[in-house]
């Protein structure tokens, strides 16, 4: 079995496979890349694997013209960028000690040791530069299957690392078949272990949950983790019970899903502007204000946002219009300015006026002008 894309026979990608491979090592495509390609879908990120060190491939790289940077030598990885296209290239590894967080590595000439320290049987394989499959571990089935399933020990590959709890979801979510279910051994691991996600940083925990929120469909991943505690533990207070309303309904940003969930999203780390919009949504989700004047006052997506938040959370459907009154006020324009009432009105009085004059236009369905609006 081959795999093929653009990606593949990039001239950058062939370049720097043919120098490493020239110099005497290997050069593997690994992980995503395979995966994805053996899939159909898109290929985003390009891994290679090699017995070569990091000090080998450094050298190699750049006697080949190519830009190196050392984005994670201590375990092995430098990022390559050869004719434009960049390239993580890690030195085979093998796991000597972890804590749950971090693992201390030790390099490898062994691909078959580099592929079991690796999370998922779907990530365990490798391609040569031609795209021919290498499999070590038997990982292609489960890919067939869309079958997320550990490498060797599940317990043992989670105690290495506990974010591969939240990644064994997050996987599910892209890669599973949701008819076959989630793998009964994984699930129980992660059930277990489900504690070691407070040792996590809130960062890695927030990032994992970005990219499972933003699958097509995440809800069965996301109720399977509430049944496990998973998600308890991920994200105290939520609640899975309204999301696969809110995606039935068309909510696909990530962040309108993590408001319909609830919880306390502060532990997170999120930026401030993300922080902001949960924030926001939650707040306007009890708020009765129409459409129109949430579209006026937020803007078309955080309107859409809110009232699907909404629905979902209330299991209704979104009120008759509601998109073309969310437009409707998104252009809308006040027709009246704070000069237009001074300088008889000022301060506390003026703003007070204009916020009156402001709802009653906006109750007017947008309609009233500033003549009547003034008369």
């Amino acid at each position: 079995m081959r795999v093929t894309g653009n990606w593949l026979h990039h001239s950058g990608t062939q370049a720097l496979c043919h120098a490493l491979e020239v110099a005497g090592f290997q050069a593997l495509f690994v992980g995503g890349c395979v995966r994805n390609a053996l899939i159909d879908a898109p290929v985003n990120d390009i891994d290679i694997a090699t017995d070569a060190t990091p000090k080998n491939i450094t050298n190699i790289a750049e006697s080949a013209g190519f830009r190196v940077i050392p984005t994670g030598i201590e375990h092995g990885t430098v990022t390559v960028i050869a004719k434009g296209a960049a390239h993580e290239v890690t030195t085979f590894r093998q796991d000597v000690e972890t804590d749950g967080r971090h693992a201390t590595v030790r390099f490898s000439t062994d691909l078959a040791e580099d592929a079991a320290r690796r999370d998922f049987t779907m990530n365990a394989l490798y391609a040569r530069a031609d795209g021919t499959v290498v499999d070590p571990l038997g990982g292609l089935p489960d890919l067939v299957a869309r079958l997320v399933r550990f490498v060797g020990d599940a317990d043992l590959r989670i105690t290495e690392d506990y974010l591969r709890i939240l990644r064994f979801f997050r996987f599910f979510a892209w890669y599973g078949d949701p008819a076959q279910g989630l793998d009964a051994e994984g699930f129980a691991a992660c059930a277990a272990h489900s504690a070691g996600i407070e040792t996590l940083s809130r960062e890695r925990v927030g990032a994992e949950l970005r990219k499972l929120l933003s699958a097509p469909d995440p809800s069965m991943a996301v109720a399977a983790m509430a049944q496990s505690g998973v998600l308890a533990a991920a994200l105290p207070g939520a609640d899975a019970r309204a999301l696969p309303i809110a995606v039935h309904l068309g909510a696909q940003d990530w962040l309108t899903r993590l408001a319909v969930l609830g919880g306390t999203i502060e532990s997170l780390r999120l930026s401030r502007s993300e922080l902001a919009q949960v924030t926001l949504i939650r707040d306007e989700v009890g708020n009765m204000r129409p459409p129109q004047e949430l579209g006026y006052r937020h803007g078309l997506s955080v309107a859409k946002a809110i009232v699907l938040c909404r629905a979902a959370l209330f299991e209704s459907l979104p009120p008759e219009g509601w998109q073309e009154g969310i437009e409707n006020g998104a252009k809308a324009v006040f027709p009246v300015t704070a000069a237009d009432l001074m300088p008889t009105l000022q301060g506390k009085a003026l703003g007070d006026r204009l916020r009156d004059l402001e709802q009653r236009w906006i109750n007017s369905g947008f309609a009233l002008s500033k003549a009547a609006l003034m008369g």
